[in-house]
C-alpha cells in the first residue's frame, strides 16, 4: 500500500517555492506600504521647501512706466537672501527668489499668480502696487499663499485682518496724516489732491480726505489722471483753479515728475508732497530740477543713517551684490522685508510650514528691526501691519533729506 508523505516529508524544491511565495507576497506588502508612506509624505508636503532650497515668489513691475520700482524692490529682496545664503541660508535651506513681471496692471495678475503657483513657492512677496495687490490677495487667501512684504500702503492690506498677508510698512493713512496734520499747522489750509484714478490713487486721495476731516475739513480741490500715462493736463487744470497752498500727488514717479514739470512750466509753483510709493529716487531723475522743494514721506529711514546697524549691511550688502547700484529708499524697503521674512522662516523650524510661518511673524512683536527705537515690529496674531512711523524728506539739491521742523521747511517753499 502506497502512503503519502507527509508535510515534513515534502520535496525540497517544493518546500523552497512555497518558502520564495511567501517571501515575496511579504516584499509586496512591504513595497505597498513604502508606496503607500512615499505617497502620504508628497501629499503632505510643504509647497516651496525641499531639503535645500526655500523658494519665495514675486510679481511686480519689471516692466513699463513703473519699472523701475520693481526693480529696486527686487534686488533690494535679492541683496538681503544673497547675504543670508552666504551665511548657511535659513536651518540650512538657501533661501531663492523668482521674479515675474505684471507690469503694474491688475489685468495681468492672474497670469502671474499662476507662473507663482507653476513654480510652486512657498509664499509671495515683494509684490508692488494697490491696483494689483487688489486683484493677489483674494487669490492668495483661497490658495492658503502666505504673501509679506508688499511695496503698498492700502488699507485694505490691514483692515480687515487677513491671515495670509503681512506687510511691513506704515500705511497711506499714516503718510498722508503726517503731510495734513503738519501743513495745517504750519498754516496752509488748502489742500488739493492730483491723483492716478485706480486703487493706489484713490487709496492716498482717501487718507488725505480722513485726515482733513480730524480737523473738520475737505479736499480744495481734486483733479485725476489715468495709471500708466502721463495724461497730466486736466489734473492739473482741476485742481489749478482753486488756487490751493499745497497740493498731493498720489502716482508714481513718471506722471508724478510730468505734474511738477509741467506745472513749474505754466508758472505754477504751489508745495508739492508725494507719498513713498512715488519713487523717490526715480521721481528725482525724472523730474530733474523741477523736483526741489517737493515732500515725500518715507516709511524707512534714509540710507545714509548707517549708524542703524540694518542701514549699514544693506549699504555693505549694496556694494558687495550690487555694486553697480545707487542706495534708494526703494530698494531699503525691500531689503527690510527680507529680512523679516528671513527671520520668520528662523522661527519657523527646521521643518517649516506656511502655518508656522504666519505664527513666526505675529511673534514678532518688539522685534528690533535694526532701524531705530521707532522701528520696533508691532506684528501680532490681530496685528499684521509691523511699522507705523513715517519719516518726511524734501528734496534739495537734487537730494532727498530727512526733517522733523515742517514750519522750518515750508518757510523755504
Amino acid at each position: 500500500m502506497t502512503r503519502e508523505p507527509m508535510a515534513s516529508e515534502q520535496p525540497k524544491g517544493d518546500f523552497a517555492m512555497a518558502r520564495l511565495g511567501c517571501l515575496a507576497q511579504k516584499s509586496l506588502w512591504f513595497v505597498t506600504l513604502l508606496l503607500c508612506v512615499s505617497v502620504s509624505n508628497a501629499a503632505g508636503q510643504t509647497p516651496g521647501v525641499s531639503e535645500r532650497e526655500i523658494k519665495i515668489g514675486s510679481c511686480s513691475a519689471l516692466d513699463g512706466p513703473a519699472r523701475q520700482l520693481g526693480l529696486q524692490t527686487v534686488l533690494g529682496a535679492t541683496a538681503y537672501f544673497s547675504y543670508v545664503n552666504d551665511h548657511g541660508g535659513v536651518n540650512g535651506r538657501k533661501l531663492s527668489l523668482v521674479s515675474f513681471d505684471d507690469g503694474y496692471d491688475p489685468e495681468k495678475t492672474a497670469a502671474c499668480f499662476a507662473s507663482l503657483k507653476k513654480e510652486n513657492v512657498f509664499a509671495g512677496g515683494f509684490f508692488v502696487g494697490t491696483p494689483t495687490a487688489a486683484r493677489y490677495l483674494p487669490m492668495a487667501e483661497a490658495d492658503h499663499m502666505p504673501v509679506a512684504g508688499l511695496f503698498t500702503g492700502a488699507q485694505f492690506l490691514y483692515e480687515p485682518l487677513k491671515h495670509y498677508v503681512v506687510n511691513l510698512r506704515a500705511s497711506y493713512n499714516d503718510e498722508t496724516r503726517e503731510q495734513v496734520d503738519n501743513l495745517l499747522e504750519s498754516g496752509l489750509k488748502k489742500i488739493g489732491v492730483i491723483y492716478q484714478d485706480d486703487g493706489f490713487g484713490k487709496a492716498v486721495l482717501e487718507g488725505v480726505k480722513l485726515a482733513l476731516l480730524k480737523h473738520g475739513g475737505s479736499p480744495a480741490a481734486l483733479g485725476s489722471f489715468a495709471r500708466n500715462t502721463l495724461d497730466v493736463k486736466q489734473g492739473i487744470a482741476s485742481v489749478r483753479a482753486a488756487k490751493p497752498d499745497a497740493v498731493v500727488i498720489a502716482g508714481p514717479y513718471a506722471p508724478a515728475a510730468e505734474i511738477v514739470k509741467e506745472a513749474h512750466a505754466q508758472g505754477w509753483r504751489p508745495l508739492f508732497l508725494a507719498v513713498s510709493f512715488v519713487g523717490t529716487e526715480a521721481f528725482i531723475n525724472a523730474a530733474g530740477k523741477e523736483s526741489e522743494g517737493t515732500v515725500i514721506t518715507q516709511v524707512v529711514p534714509t540710507y545714509d543713517q548707517t549708524d542703524l546697524p540694518t542701514v549699514k549691511l544693506y549699504r555693505e550688502c549694496l556694494s558687495k551684490y550690487m555694486s553697480a547700484t545707487q542706495p534708494s529708499f526703494v530698494s531699503l524697503e525691500a531689503f527690510v522685508n527680507a529680512m523679516i521674512i528671513a527671520e520668520g522662516l528662523k522661527r519657523a523650524g527646521q521643518n517649516p510650514t506656511r502655518e508656522k510661518f504666519i505664527a513666526a511673524i505675529e511673534s514678532l512683536n518688539g522685534f528690533d528691526a535694526g532701524l531705530g527705537s521707532a522701528a520696533h515690529l508691532e506684528f501680532s496674531s490681530h496685528h499684521h501691519k509691523g511699522l507705523g512711523h513715517v519719516y518726511p524728506t524734501v528734496v534739495r539739491g537734487g537730494k532727498p533729506e530727512v526733517f522733523s521742523d515742517w514750519g522750518r521747511v515750508l518757510a523755504r517753499k
